[in-house]
């Protein structure tokens, strides 16, 4: 298991080396990046300052010099567009940057945010909170909800209650999170009927002042509407995959001899059933952890403008702040290759009948 788990670890260097390589290519094709955001402010500032004027106004020192490689920027002093280019470290060729930026994330040294002035690092560790808090309690009550429901609908299988509760599983997962929480606005958050929630934040402007238990209401209160919206298309998933893990399960053949001892249907069912029908459920909690906590709550992060990951990782790319990009899609697929890792050593926890090393030999 020592030599599995040393050969998982070996080759997340290259899984995460290609995906970087793979999007910084792609950064390098798109249009819009920040040295053109900042000329395009520039002409507009320009623009504006001299009326009329369809050029570079008092900001071009040369006007002859029409060679600039950026679009907007060859009415520009190209010793203007220089120095942009390295305040944003773009004054490199490409190759060079992107040897640059491997050397600095093998000691997770990921730069400073193009607009923020802070680290990347420190921008992830400040927004970390917000996501963990709200992935947590999704995960949380996902699980508690899908898990004992999927049991009981295995067990009711075809009844009237695996019906009716089926049909609202299909609803509540054809619906979309964002949709979904849009909804509760209207209804509950000063929309269009009740006042019952507030509308954006994770903590009210006073809580600093609250008393403890105070502070803690205050802080569920904010919490209720984006995890609910979360978790109406979170569980749907889980629910029939716990369903469908445990039917196979009580199927089989070593269910029917332990009915015929005589033991009670509970007995079967958690004393039996129950470890083998959740290996499935096991295997999928690092994908659901990492999609709820981060790509699953970037919307319900912006409509409730929680100041978390999600926030934090669509306003970097609305501004193209690569740094804050690139750092967080490393750190985001670094958690994701060790979840992974993770999983494999839960299912041998589980049951360890299963042995990975010996099936890649």
């Amino acid at each position: 298991m020592a030599a599995y788990i040393l050969r998982r670890l070996l080759l997340i260097i290259p899984t995460l080396i290609g995906i970087l390589t793979i999007n910084f290519l792609i950064i390098q094709a798109a249009p819009g990046g920040p040295v053109e955001q900042t000329i395009a402010q520039l002409e507009g500032l320009s623009n504006s300052s001299v009326p009329g004027s369809s050029g570079g106004g008092d900001l071009t020192a040369n006007q002859n010099s029409n060679d600039s490689s950026y679009r907007g920027g060859r009415g520009l002093d190209p010793r203007l567009v220089a120095e942009i280019e390295a305040l944003y470290g773009f004054d490199k060729p490409a190759h060079e940057r992107y040897f640059q930026m491997l050397g600095n994330y093998l000691t997770f040294d990921f730069g400073k945010s193009f607009y923020s002035d802070k680290s990347v690092i420190d921008l992830i560790i400040e927004k970390l909170p917000v996501s963990i808090s709200l992935g947590l309690w999704t995960t949380l009550l996902t699980y508690l909800i899908s898990v004992p429901l999927g049991i009981r609908k295995a067990v009711k299988d075809g009844s009237s209650f695996d019906v009716w509760s089926s049909t609202a599983i299909i609803i509540g997962y054809a619906i979309p999170n964002f949709l979904f929480a849009i909804l509760l606005i209207v209804l509950f958050a000063g929309g269009s009927y009740f006042d019952w929630f507030p509308l954006r934040g994770l903590t009210s402007s006073n809580f600093d002042e609250l008393s403890l238990l105070e502070k803690i209401g205050d802080y569920f209160w904010h919490i209720t509407l984006p995890v609910v919206a979360s978790v109406i298309s979170s569980f749907a998933t889980l629910t029939m995959l716990t369903k469908n893990s445990f039917l196979d399960e009580i199927n089989k053949q070593y269910v029917l001899t332990a009915r015929a001892k005589g033991l009670t249907e509970k007995s079967v069912l958690y004393g039996h059933v129950f470890r083998n029908a959740m290996l499935l459920i096991i295997a999928g909690m690092p994908a659901a952890l990492i999609g709820i906590f981060f790509t699953g709550s970037m919307l319900i992060e912006v409509i409730f403008s929680l100041d978390g990951l999600g926030l934090l990782g669509y306003e970097a790319v609305i501004n193209r702040d690569y740094p804050v990009i690139f750092g967080t899609l490393y750190i985001f697929t670094l958690i994701g290759l060790l979840m992974k890792l993770i999983s494999d050593l839960m299912y041998v926890a589980v049951d360890p009948r299963i042995d990975f090393e010996s099936r890649e030999q």
